[in-house]
């Protein structure tokens, strides 16, 4: 008996003992659980801090692919991107020195991917029964949380994606990678070679593609030198066989691999700068037809005498020529003479102030005005990104739309946006461009 009561005697501390060892055992797991909260927190912060980053590269890249990639700019782009991430961390509770910015593999020349990587300790005091975590020695839980996020390259200057090239070399018909122009050929070539660099871990995008001589004219006026942008009329972009590709980390696997495709580096200087060579040559009058090729530059509904300046507005604004014919439609069925009870007036029914601000001085001549309604489209699409916010735009207003980021619930509009979309035949859904700020795992 007295066996047995020293026995009971001896299990009241193992039982005690393993009470306490519960209670640790409930307090360490609840501070693995506030660890666990804090690092996920801590990874959101990371996430959001990466979009900033490579949306701020998102939105500085025309300026930047304008240039062929200036290193000074790209210089500065970065710096705005590292900016823009800590503060993102500053914002989700993180100490913005404990954020590190990376751009691609560190040897590109276009920053598109921003890596970010935060390293902070959480204070095991500030948890559930972290007091007692701390007691035991556990003062800091050390979390280490990285996100990566890539910039798509913008659509640039063919916003509207005319179905015909014109104002350049070449005349043809153009399909569109990335939202840049080619001959449907190239087009085909570079849809094999992309394939091929995928399957080496490679992923292609096109940068720039056609430009008019337009277009290089501007680009040409803003960066006067010949070392990144050939003068008017000289570039061979306005052939629609040259490509310019990135990201540079592919610029290993291009040199080794693009010529089995049809494509030669023009310049050494250039490593980004791919030619096709497999077929007609640049800017020749007659190249490959192709079903891609799409329909053609001006609808059949657009009277004659309005084509060519339809295909002029399209290529000095980059606004599809199939949008603005379908626009003047629904505005005013080509009637040069249209008046509406609001006072809108003309082939594109300009308010007297909006004529004012695009330089269109009389309301009636059709083709000054379609020149400036295709100046008008130009400046919304590349505002709202958008065509059905573009239309909804150019019919209530930019402040209307930009307030809501949608199409205004006003059925005049809701009706016109609708109308214009549908003699378009559903082509406004090539427009859109694919994600432009993307977080990649």
């Amino acid at each position: 008996m007295r066996d047995r009561r020293f026995e009971r005697g001896q299990a009241a501390p193992e039982v005690l003992g393993c009470a306490l060892a519960i209670v640790f055992a409930s307090t360490l797991l609840a501070g693995i659980g506030g660890a666990t909260t804090g690092a996920s927190r801590l990874q959101r912060a990371a996430d959001l801090s990466a979009l900033s980053g490579a949306r701020t590269v998102y939105e500085g890249l025309p300026d930047l692919l304008a240039t062929a990639s200036d290193p000074e700019q790209a210089e500065l782009l970065e710096r705005a991107a590292v900016d823009s991430a800590r503060l993102a961390a500053q914002r989700n509770g993180v100490d913005p020195r404990k954020i590190r910015v990376e751009f691609g593999s560190g040897a590109d020349s276009l920053p598109m991917r921003v890596r970010v990587s935060i390293s902070s300790g959480i204070d095991t005091r500030q948890l559930p029964g972290g007091r007692r975590l701390a007691q035991s020695g556990a003062r800091e839980v050390s979390v280490l949380a990285s996100a990566t996020a890539e910039a798509a390259p913008p659509p640039g200057w063919w916003t509207g994606m005319p179905g015909y090239a014109s104002g350049g070399g070449y005349s043809g018909p153009l399909v569109y990678r990335n939202g840049e122009g080619m001959r449907p050929d190239v087009g085909a070539a570079f849809d094999r070679m992309a394939r091929a660099a995928g399957r080496s871990g490679v992923a292609l995008y096109v940068v720039s593609g056609f430009r008019s001589d337009a277009e290089q004219a501007e680009l040409f006026a803003r960066h006067p030198d010949p070392r990144w942008v050939a003068p008017p009329g000289k570039s061979l972009h306005r052939c629609a066989t040259e490509l310019d590709l990135g990201p540079s980390a592919a610029y290993g696997w291009l040199a080794s691999h693009a010529r089995r495709f049809g494509f030669s580096q023009r310049y050494s200087w250039e490593p980004w700068h791919y030619g096709f060579i497999a077929g007609p040559a640049p800017c020749s009058v007659v190249s490959p037809s192709s079903s891609e090729a799409g329909p053609a530059a001006v609808p059949a509904f657009v009277p004659a005498r309005f084509r060519d300046p339809i295909i002029r507005g399209a290529a000095r604004s980059g606004v599809s020529a199939a949008l603005l014919a379908a626009q003047l439609m629904a505005e005013s069925g080509f009637d040069p003479n249209a008046v509406s009870p609001a006072g809108a007036a003309g082939i594109a029914q300009f308010m007297p102030a909006t004529a004012r601000e695009w330089g269109l001085r009389n309301r009636f001549d059709p083709v000054a005005s379609i020149a400036a309604q295709a100046r008008f489209m130009g400046a919304l699409l590349r505002q709202f990104r958008s065509v059905p916010l573009a239309l909804a735009a150019y019919n209530a207003g930019p402040g209307a739309v930009a307030s809501c980021h949608c199409v205004p619930p006003y059925p005049e509009t809701k009706a016109y946006v609708a109308r214009i979309l549908a003699l378009m035949d559903g082509s406004a859904a090539l427009l859109a461009p694919g994600p432009e700020v993307q977080l990649v795992r």
